[in-house]
């Protein structure tokens, strides 16, 4: 027979079993998931939707539906072929910069060699150069953004390779076809120009990252270009190191993650429209990025690394976009279970295996993600985010990406920055009741060139009473001349 004291036993196991059993996630919770021990099933309405291994999420439903796929509408014209090439002769710097006049990189601060000292709970001073110096002036922000880019592609991103050596383009229908040479080697590959206006144009147009992402509504009168970015590297889990056709180009076992690979993809696209602007009806000048969640943290590494684009879209990138590693840290050391520097190279291969180095103590590294946002400024960046979703990192994106504002303001260029973190909506499904009049300002003002709504935007749903901005960010703000 089984004692009394044991009998009781089961049944307190059983009754907490049950209890467990009963207890069901609200809308937009999280219901699953490596490490989760919460409820894993929804209340009435909603399904447990597994965004990856690590999150899943209820959200409105009763399971998954086949989407019908949409066809874009495109202006008919005629079908043309050109095919014109530009020679970069002894191309040497990725700097993240471009001005006019040019400042001469011998004026900057030689590049750092080392980490130099460590910063804990706080984030990397932007207006102080690795050797101590300030910030004063608009020539020496550059100088800054030429050593944090540097900095960045050293122990996070892995190097930007300099223009190739050829770059040829053809257009034909909605097809833009990119052949690139370098080193006796030679790649190619296509994207798509759908929906361009009518006329002659030349009109502004939005490349975007894959399928995800493509929520995003645009408006009339920009175009869009769809980069299969999986095609330049790959990102299915660890096996995809060096996969793809970068590093067909510069060898499976460059520095450059995944990231850093789409950011030299998208610069070739540029490439290609300069040269195919009669024939394709876009204006290379005006050129906006985006994707949402891994391919966000693409669209703002390649804002960051590609300093023609005119506006930055990154739609919930969370860690490794426009979160923050130390705050994210920060997160998960207050018992919160949001992706870290540690999770997210078990991940997949977005960083370069520099970075593996550094991921269990980020307080040595002389950057955070506040700095990659800021090699922006003073261009447009419209950062959107969920804040339903802890995984994200709702706080860090929150205190990264308003430190991160600091450097527009000193630049006297808050109208070129935005921050809105919304919830009420799944994954990657842009809430357009919310988010949708800050993005036409954006688009309107940076693409389209015509006045119209606020973009000097920093908001959240939420209240982040636990997160304190000036304690994360304790050095002063200048005004650069």
């Amino acid at each position: 027979m089984v004692s009394q004291t044991v009998a009781s036993s089961l049944l307190v196991v059983l009754g907490a079993a049950a209890v467990r059993a009963q207890q069901r996630q609200t809308l937009w919770g999280q219901c699953g998931g490596v490490n989760w021990s919460g409820p894993t099933l929804c209340v009435d309405g909603a399904w447990c939707n597994p965004q990856n291994q690590w999150y899943h999420q209820c959200i409105p439903g009763s399971g998954p539906t086949t989407a019908q796929p949409q066809v874009p509408t495109t202006t008919a014209r005629p079908t043309t072929t050109l095919v014109t090439s530009i020679v970069a002769s002894t191309a040497s710097s990725t700097g993240p910069v471009v001005t006019n006049p040019p400042v001469n990189p011998g004026t900057c601060p030689n590049i750092p060699s080392g980490l130099g000292s460590p910063v804990a709970n706080q984030l990397n001073d932007p207006f102080t150069f690795h050797n101590g110096n300030k910030v004063t002036s608009k020539a020496d922000w550059v100088c800054r953004q030429r050593e944090i880019s540097e900095l960045l592609q050293r122990y996070e991103l892995g190097t930007l390779p300099p223009r190739p050596s050829s770059v040829t383009a053809s257009f034909s229908g909605s097809t833009l076809s990119i052949s690139v040479s370098e080193g006796g080697k030679s790649i190619s590959f296509t994207v798509s120009i759908n929906n361009r206006p009518s006329g002659a144009g030349p009109h502004p147009a939005i490349i975007n990252f894959g399928t995800i992402g493509a929520s995003l509504p645009v408006p009339a009168g920009v175009a869009t270009i769809n980069f299969n970015n999986d095609d330049i590297a790959q990102q299915q889990g660890g096996s995809s190191r060096g996969r793809g056709k970068f590093y067909d180009l510069y060898g499976s076992s460059h520095s450059a993650g995944a990231l850093t690979a789409w950011a030299w993809g998208v610069s070739r696209i540029v490439d290609a429209l300069e040269l195919t602007q009669a024939q394709t009806g876009i204006d290379p000048t005006r050129l906006g990025v985006t994707g949402c969640s891994r391919n966000g943290k693409g669209a703002i590494v390649a804002g960051a690394l590609e300093p023609r684009i005119a506006l930055t879209l990154p739609q919930e990138s969370g860690a490794g976009g426009s979160g923050c590693w130390r705050i994210a840290t920060w997160q998960k050391n207050n018992g919160q279970n949001v992706q870290d520097s540690t999770q997210i190279v078990q991940e997949n291969v977005w960083f370069s295996p520099n970075f593996n180095t550094y991921v269990n103590n980020v307080n040595q590294l002389p950057f955070d993600h506040h700095l990659l946002a800021g090699l922006i400024a003073p261009r447009a960046l419209y950062v959107m985010e969920n804040v339903d979703m802890e995984w994200l990192g709702k706080i860090s994106t929150y205190g990264c990406m308003g430190i991160a504002r600091k450097q527009w303001e000193a630049l006297g260029a808050l109208d070129s920055f935005g921050y809105s973190q919304v919830g009420g909506n799944s994954h990657c499904s842009f809430p357009s009741s919310q988010q949708g009049s800050e993005l036409n300002a954006f688009i309107d003002k940076f693409l389209l060139k015509r006045s119209g709504g606020n973009t000097n935007i920093f908001r959240s749903t939420q209240t982040h009473s636990s997160f304190n901005m000036n304690n994360w960010s304790p050095w002063a703000v200048p005004s650069l001349n």
